[in-house]
This record gives structure tokens, sequence and C-alpha cells, in this order.
């Protein structure tokens, strides 16, 4: 399709058109055809503007206002998900008691228990002090005890404890979901209402993360791993919180012991009926799973394979276990190889050494044989023999690394000042680290 571009210019104006002569007007604004409006504000502007009416505020206060009022409405907004209702008969709880007490719902987080975050906690903790705390109620004219309050500040500690904390969870019963039964089971998904169960379990595992239970076209592989993993379970549940009070006084040693083989006895107990508490729920979602059941008809159809395939399979079978011997020889021959190689040039670099601590032990007594032995004119033999057993006392306390480090400082060095300067720092050192005493080395920096 090809575009015309066409030229349209504009009229001539006639000649000697002027606006001031030519110009025509049609019409003209009058003091009759005007008026004076009031305008009014509408819908939220119109509500701002009684506000600012009604409290006589100017524009910047009450912007201020508005400003904190929802910065307010935010802070409780979020202080939301950690607010339920009080039980009349939690807050009339004995703090004594706290043993029994549920620290989740004295806190207000019983819809979150063990899944409650350090934050959350925190929160709510501060929130219930707010709320509770003695000295609020005494200028408020309530003369009420401060058991609730002692109440929150014994679950704060323990679950703000990690190590308590765990212990409480060890024993939350309230966390605990039931297995489903067969009314639930009839009109709700299985693998759901069993996955429920397992994913709660879940958080008492040593081995994390869990294997999930899964859906209905999970693979075989993966619901034996499940059912392994759950018939092998390892809880860190060890029931310490539900401990019966041992003594502390010396007094009572007798005692004492009794209570802790009792708490000991007792804690076995619970992990025992624990460990069976699970198989039993492992063996009832298994026993129900339409997965098993499908597995064992597949494996039942794979016995009744053709002869052939399974000759196939059995000749394929023993042909990977040949090369796999082979694999495994060849791997064998060259670990042995390589081992071998590898003691070579250990003890290569052991003769080395060796070598290197030989021709630096010479280094250093022959700096002293290079200073004279550190006598003018020449050395008498029990000069010499003194020099050297020092030097000799000072290789027995280092090791290959120190003597190293000092033949590379002797090496090259002729005058005999430097020298003993560098014996003497040594010495000097040695004492320092303890390795030798005052007085063990003389001749050498006498």
């Amino acid at each position: 399709m090809n575009a015309t571009v066409v030229s349209l210019p504009l009229p001539t104006l006639p000649e000697g058109w002027a606006a001031e002569k030519d110009f025509k007007a049609i019409g003209k604004l009058t003091q009759e055809g005007s008026s004076m409006r009031t305008l009014e504000p509408v819908g939220p502007h119109f509500l701002a503007h009684a506000r600012r009416v009604r409290h006589k505020r100017t524009f910047s206060e009450d912007d201020r206002i508005q400003a904190q009022a929802k910065a307010k409405k935010i802070e409780q907004d979020s202080d939301s998900d950690i607010s339920e209702e009080e039980d009349p008969m939690l807050l009339a709880r004995d703090a004594k008691d706290w043993k029994t007490q549920d620290h989740y719902k004295v806190l207000g987080l019983s819809k979150y228990r063990w899944r409650a975050t350090e934050d959350q906690i925190k929160r709510a903790h501060r929130k219930k002090v707010l709320k509770h705390h003695p000295d609020k109620k005494a200028a408020a004219g309530r003369a009420d005890d401060d058991n609730f309050f002692k109440c929150i500040q014994k679950a704060a500690e323990i679950l703000l404890d990690p190590v308590k904390r765990r212990q409480f969870d060890s024993v939350d019963e309230e966390a605990d979901i039931p297995p489903p039964t067969k009314k639930q089971l009839a009109k709700g998904n299985y693998y759901e209402l069993w996955g429920k169960v397992f994913e709660n379990e879940a958080r008492f595992s040593k081995i994390q993360p869990v294997p999930g239970f899964g859906n209905e076209n999970s693979t075989r592989e993966e619901v034996e791993a499940f059912y392994n993993f759950w018939y092998n379970f390892d809880s860190w549940r060890s029931f310490e919180y539900l401990d019966e009070d041992v003594p502390d006084d010396n007094e009572n040693r007798d005692q004492k012991r009794h209570m802790e083989r009792k708490n000991a006895n007792a804690r076995k107990k619970k992990k025992a009926e624990d460990n069976a508490r699970l198989r039993k729920l492992v063996e009832e979602a298994q026993a129900g799973d339409e997965r098993i059941k499908r597995f064992r008809q597949e494996a039942n159809a794979a016995k009744n394979k053709k002869r052939l395939e399974r000759e196939a399979a059995e000749r394929k079978a023993a042909e990977e276990a040949r090369l796999k011997k082979e694999a495994e020889e060849r791997a064998r021959k060259e670990a042995e190889e390589k081992a071998k190689a590898e003691r070579e040039a250990a003890k290569k670099a052991k003769e080395a050494a060796k070598n290197a601590v030989k021709k630096n032990k010479r280094v250093l007594r022959g700096s002293v044989k290079e200073a004279n032995y550190f006598v003018e004119g020449e050395a008498s033999a029990a000069t010499i023999d003194a020099v050297l057993n020092d030097v000799d006392l000072v290789i027995t306390k280092i090791d290959a690394d120190e003597i190293a480090a000092l033949a590379g400082k002797l090496n090259g060095l002729t005058v005999a000042d430097e020298i003993k300067n560098v014996w003497k720092e040594e010495v000097s050192r040695l004492v320092g680290a303890g390795k030798l005493k005052e007085g063990d080395i003389k001749a050498l920096v006498a």
C-alpha cells in the first residue's frame, strides 16, 4: 500500500487585512453572565476537613496525628498474629505448678507452638507483660496477685532457652496430631491426612530433612525410602522435662541417687512407649497405603515374565557382574600401585628430610667452628667439647623446622660475634619457651 503526501497550504489572508480593524467578536463576558460559587470538599477530603474543624487543627498538625495513628495501627496489626483470647482458668493458675502449664498458651501462641519463632515469642512476652505487670495493675487500682505474671515470666524463660524449650517440646502433647480416623480417611485424601501426621512427627527427628509421605504418584523408591526412614526413626525426645525434682543438699545423697535412677528409668520407659506409638503409626499408614498394594501387584507381575526375558536379564546381570569384577580388579591394582608409589615417595621425602636435618646440624656445628669456638687463639679440647655439647643440647630441644630456621640464620656468617649473637637469641628463646633452664647453656653464650 503506497501513501501519498498531499501539501495543503493555509489560505492567504486578503490583502490589507489587520486584526485591529478586521477582527469581529461574536460575544463578550458580562457581569450578569458570571457568578461566584463556593467549592466544598467531598469524600475523604470532606472527612479530613471535618476532622480538622472539629479538633481545631492545622493541616500540618492533622497530618502528623494521622501519621502517628497509622503507625500505631500497623504495629498493632503486626502483633495480631500472636493474639488470642485468654482463658479465665489460665489466669487463675498457680505459678508454683509451672511444670504442668502450657507455656505456649500462657503467651498466646497456641496455634504456633513449636513453630513459633524467637521473635514471635519475644513479642508475645512483651505484650503479656504490658498487660499483666503488677505495677500496671496497682496503678489501675486492682489488687490481683501476680501469679499469672509469674507464669508469663516462666513461660518466656522456658521458651527463650533453646535447651529448655527443646525439653518442653519433647513432651508437648498439645502439638501432636492424632492419626486420621476411618471416617476421615473415607472422606478425605489419604496421603494429605497421613502426611500431616508424619510432618508433625518429623520435628523430633535427629536426621533432617525428613522424607515426605508423598502422594499417589510417588515412586516405589520414594515410598520405600519413606517407610525405611520411619521404621528406623531416630528421635531426640528425652522426656527429662517430666523428671521429678532431685534434692540438691549433700545430706541426702542416697535419696538423690535414688531419684536420678528413678528419673532415668522413667525416661527410658517413656522413650520405649513413644517408639511403640510411632511404630504403630507407621504400620497403620502402611497397611492402608494403596501404593504398597500396587507395588506388590507390580512385583508379582514381574515374576511372571517370559523365560527369555528372565534369561536375558540373568545374562545381562552376569555380564554386568563380570564387568564389575574386572573393574574392581583394575581398581584394586591401580590402588595398590598408587599406594606403592606413595610409600616410595614418602620414603624418599623422609630420607630427604633426614638428610636435610643432618646437613642443617652440620651447619650449626660448623658455625661454632667458624667462630673458633668463641675464643682467641687456638681453642682447647675442653673448650671445643663444651661448646659442641651446648650445641648438641640445643639441637635436642628444637624440631626439624627450628633447626632449619636456625641454620638459615647462621649460614654464611663468618664473624664470631654475629654467630654468637644468633646462638644467644636462640638460647634466650628456648629459655623463654621453657625448653631450657637458665644455666643449661654456658660455653656457647659465655
